[in-house]
C-alpha cells in the first residue's frame, strides 16, 4: 500500500514544563518519515526557558520562526564552545553529535523547528536526543563508582553532578543568571544564515520571493549534507512545478498563510492535492514534481533539501526542460501541430519559476 503523503500537524508532545516545551512528528503516525528518513520537531522556549545540553543521533537544520535565542555549540574534540545569537528568519544548520543548548534571553517566546534527515538514526523518522544533564543525563546510567573515578570526585560531589539538575530537557533559569555572549566572529556568516537579509534568488512582481541556503552560500551545509529555501508566495500566486534530479527529498513546513500543494508521482498519478496552512508538514518523495499555490493571504513556507546543492528541473518558465527540447520533439511527444508548439514556447519564453495571480 502507498505511503500517505497528507500534510501534517505535530503530533507527539515530547515535554512540556515551565521553561517550555518540544513537540515532533512520529514515523508511527506518518510513515512517509521514516520511509523518506527525515524528521522534524519544533523547539518553544518562554522567557527564560533552557534546553539542557544535549546531542542528537541526525544532522538537522533549525529555522527560527518567532522571538530570539543564544545557542551554543560545542563539536567533538573541541575545548571552547561557540555562542550565537539567532532571530525571527535565521537558520543555521546542527550537525550530528554536536553539543547544544538553547536559551531565550528575550521577554517572549522563542519557537524554532528543526527539519532534517534521519539516515543514521536510531529510528529513521525521529531525532533521538541525549543529554548531558538532568534526570534523562547520560551520567545517570553510570554508577556512582564509575562516576566518581572518571572524575576524581568523592561520593558527595558525584551525588551532586548526578542528581541536583532535577529537571529535563527543558528548565527554566532564574532570575539574575548572566548566559554567554555571542562570540566575537559570530556573525561572519559562517553559522548563521539571515533568511530575511539575504538577496533572493528569485523575485517575481505579485509572484514573490524565493531565497536559497547552499553549501555555496554556508559552506558547513557540506558537512552536515543538507541545504534549504525559503518561498514567500503573494497572494493567490504559484511556484512552478518542479521536481529534483539528484535523488533528494524536500520536507516542507508551512510558516505562514495557507494554500494548496500537488504532487504527482508514478506512473503520472496524482500523489497529493491537499489544502495547507501554517504549522503543517509535508515530503516530497524523491524525483516526485510538486507545485504550490497560496490562498489569498498569500503562503511562506520553509523546505530542507537532503542534499547541500540541490538540482532542481522546472516544469515551466523560460529555463525549463520544454524550453530545452527542439521543436520537432515536441510536436511528436505533444502528437500536436506546429502551431501549438509554437504557441507553446512563447508562453514558456514569458512565464517565470512564481507565477504570478491571473496568467
Amino acid at each position: 500500500m502507498a505511503l500517505s503523503l497528507a500534510p501534517q500537524m505535530a503530533d507527539e508532545k515530547v515535554f512540556e514544563g515551565e521553561g517550555g516545551s518540544y513537540h515532533s512528528w512520529s514515523p508511527s503516525n506518518f510513515p512517509l518519515l521514516g520511509e523518506a528518513k527525515v524528521g522534524a520537531g519544533v523547539l518553544m522556549l518562554h522567557p527564560r526557558g533552557f534546553a539542557l545540553p544535549h546531542y542528537a543521533d541526525s544532522s538537522k537544520i533549525a529555522f527560527v520562526l518567532q522571538g530570539t535565542c543564544t545557542v551554543g555549540m560545542a563539536s567533538p574534540n573541541t575545548s571552547e564552545e561557540t555562542v550565537v545569537m539567532v532571530k525571527n528568519g535565521d537558520a543555521f544548520p546542527v550537525e550530528i553529535g554536536v553539543v547544544s543548548w538553547w536559551f531565550n534571553g528575550g521577554d517572549t517566546d522563542m519557537v524554532i523547528v528543526f527539519l532534517g534527515e534521519t539516515s543514521k538514526a536510531h529510528t529513521p523518522g525521529s531525532f533521538t536526543y541525549f543529554f548531558l544533564t538532568g534526570t534523562l543525563g547520560i551520567l545517570g546510567g553510570f554508577s556512582p563508582e564509575f562516576v566518581s573515578k572518571a572524575y576524581d570526585l568523592n561520593e558527595e560531589e558525584t551525588k551532586k553532578l548526578v542528581k541536583t539538575q532535577a529537571g529535563s530537557l527543558i528548565v527554566r533559569l532564574k532570575e539574575g543568571i548572566a548566559m554567554p555572549k555571542p562570540c566575537k566572529n559570530a556573525s561572519d556568516g559562517k553559522l548563521v544564515f539571515g533568511f530575511e537579509n539575504a538577496s533572493p534568488g528569485v523575485k517575481v512582481k505579485n509572484g514573490g520571493l524565493v531565497t536559497t541556503m547552499t553549501a555555496a552560500r554556508l559552506p558547513l551545509l557540506g558537512k552536515v549534507g543538507l541545504s534549504a529555501n525559503v518561498v514567500k508566495l503573494d497572494a493567490n500566486a504559484m511556484s512552478s512545478p518542479m521536481y529534483t534530479t539528484d535523488s533528494s527529498v524536500q520536507l516542507t513546513y508551512i510558516v505562514k498563510g495557507s494554500g494548496r500543494v500537488q504532487i504527482v508521482g508514478i506512473n503520472g498519478q496524482g500523489a497529493l492535492d491537499a489544502k495547507v496552512e501554517a504549522g503543517h508538514l509535508f515530503v516530497v518523495p524523491r524525483f516526485f514534481p510538486v507545485t504550490h499555490v497560496a490562498d489569498g493571504e498569500g503562503m511562506e513556507f520553509f523546505t530542507v533539501i537532503t542534499s547541500p546543492e540541490p538540482v532542481f528541473e522546472k516544469l515551466s518558465g523560460n529555463t525549463s526542460v520544454w524550453k530545452a527540447m527542439a521543436p520537432i520533439v515536441l510536436e511528436a511527444a505533444l502528437n500536436e501541430t506546429p502551431e501549438f508548439v509554437k504557441l507553446f514556447n512563447s508562453k514558456i519564453k514569458t512565464s517565470t519559476v512564481l507565477i504570478p495571480p491571473g496568467n
